[in-house]
């Protein structure tokens, strides 16, 4: 098989063992090690094809790296296909549509879209591969006021398991554009998508950091503060548990604060008289907000760049009330020894509440706010660990555990039942069928992890 791949595909066919190999299926996720029979770097949609008609005529699973943030299983057979050579984006500032490699990750889009006063829909970090983050769903900074990163979406071309190149679009192959917009994966080797960008130069945003003693007052006030929200703001409050470290600025330095996240699309006044009930919640510790480029997105939640270990757990909830504040404080406030350094609450609703006039397969519109554990950066927590601490933070918030769950928020659907429960039944089962109709013999695994034989 490796020789038949080194003829038909330009970029490098890489086997365990060959120079190059670890870097090639090195992942953003550092915890994660993949060990793939083959790594297939593509540098074109006809590698993308090459690969695939390879692996269906020898049975072999084919799946796909972007940039590995969302990484929590190894892969350890088949073709790991990896992307990162189909960079490239292109801007049509007229129709306000971007084409974007499938290698390609959102601060290239920033930066290209700026020029033109326009900007993506995209998430919190600008450091994520465009194409896994949009067709999970994507909750950005601007979900109450824009939705879903995947309403956004205008098509894809991506290479299916008979190994032919396809559109998939509101025109052409509809039911495969549907599904591609919150189904995730396992419908083939994405290779660009075309985005339509939004008219946006300037927003009000930032964030504000409460010391621990003042944390149970500001993030109650929070709470209470969201139901009131229009739509043009976002935000989001996190519990971090901040290490001694110098490159964490002195005030943060070792600490346990409340950062309040927040972005408001419309004039800085307006932005400022929103936020002021926050301000007035409690003594601020640092004051980050300000009227800032849309292009620097990326600064309100000042996510890690650098390749490092991560672990998580998620949840989407419904309505948060002040027995929620209790109870969250009870298992995640300053006062409790926990291994997370973030617990992070997300403000939904607004446009993400609504799905696109065609419909689309992402799940959660219907959650009111997501939640989401960062555990410590220590790998060897990560399976002893971790999965308990998550679950005692978590026993106490089933009250508000919303029946919704969305597939970027399933920690790699490693928790028993997540898959299923990441898309309404009519939903999953309809993903299903599409991905037996695209492939029917299975190439693109996509699912829960099988413990090994």
């Amino acid at each position: 098989m490796i020789d038949q791949l080194r003829a038909k595909v330009s970029g490098p066919v890489l086997a365990p063992g060959d120079d190059g190999f670890a870097d090639e299926v090195a992942a953003q996720n550092t915890a994660t090690v993949h060990t793939p029979e083959v790594a297939v770097g593509i540098a074109s949609e006809q590698d993308a094809a090459a690969v695939v008609r390879i692996a269906a005529a020898t049975g072999v699973p084919v799946r796909v790296l972007a940039t590995g943030h969302g990484s929590a299983v190894p892969v350890a057979d088949g073709i790991l296909v990896t992307t990162r050579r189909l960079g490239g984006v292109t801007i049509d500032s007229e129709r306000r549509i971007a084409t974007i490699g499938a290698g390609v990750r959102w601060a290239e889009v920033i930066t290209a879209a700026a020029s033109h006063g326009l900007a993506p829909v995209c998430g919190a970090s600008d450091n994520v591969g465009c194409i896994g983050y949009t067709t999970g769903g994507g909750l950005g900074p601007l979900a109450r006021t824009f939705g879903f990163s995947s309403d956004w979406a205008r098509g894809f071309r991506l290479v299916t398991a008979d190994g032919v190149v396809r559109t998939a679009s509101a025109e052409e192959n509809p039911d495969l554009f549907w599904a591609l917009r919150g189904g995730k994966a396992g419908f083939g080797i994405v290779t660009s998508m075309d985005f339509e960008l939004v008219e946006l130069s300037t927003l009000y945003g930032g964030s504000v950091f409460f010391d621990a003693d003042q944390i149970a007052p500001a993030f109650s006030t929070w709470v209470e503060w969201t139901k009131t929200l229009p739509e043009a703001a976002t935000s989001s409050a996190v519990v971090l548990r901040l290490p001694p470290l110098e490159f964490i600025p002195e005030p943060l330095r070792g600490k346990t604060v409340l950062s309040i996240r927040f972005a408001s699309v419309g004039s800085s006044a307006e932005g400022e008289k929103l936020f002021q009930p926050i301000r007035d919640a409690a003594p601020v510790l640092i004051d980050l907000l300000q009227e800032m480029p849309a292009s620097r997105i990326a600064d309100i939640h000042n996510d890690p760049r650098d390749p490092g270990p991560s672990w998580d757990r998620g949840q989407l909830l419904t309505e948060l009330d002040q027995e929620f504040v209790e109870a969250f404080l009870g298992a995640a406030g300053p006062d409790q020894q926990i291994p997370f350094i973030a617990a992070e609450i997300r403000h939904l609703g607004g446009a993400a509440a609504r799905d696109v006039p065609e419909g689309s397969s992402v799940g959660g519109r219907g959650a009111s706010y997501t939640l989401i554990l960062i555990g410590a950066p220590d790998p060897s927590l990560f399976a002893t660990v971790l999965p308990g601490a998550a679950q005692a933070v978590l026993a106490p918030l089933e009250p508000w555990k919303s029946p919704e769950h969305n597939v970027n928020y399933a920690g790699g659907l490693t928790v028993p039942g997540s898959y299923e429960a990441c898309w309404p039944t009519e939903t999953f089962h309809r993903l299903a069928d599409i991905r037996t109709t695209y492939d029917p013999t299975g190439i693109f695994p996509f699912g829960p992890p099988t413990a090994p034989e």
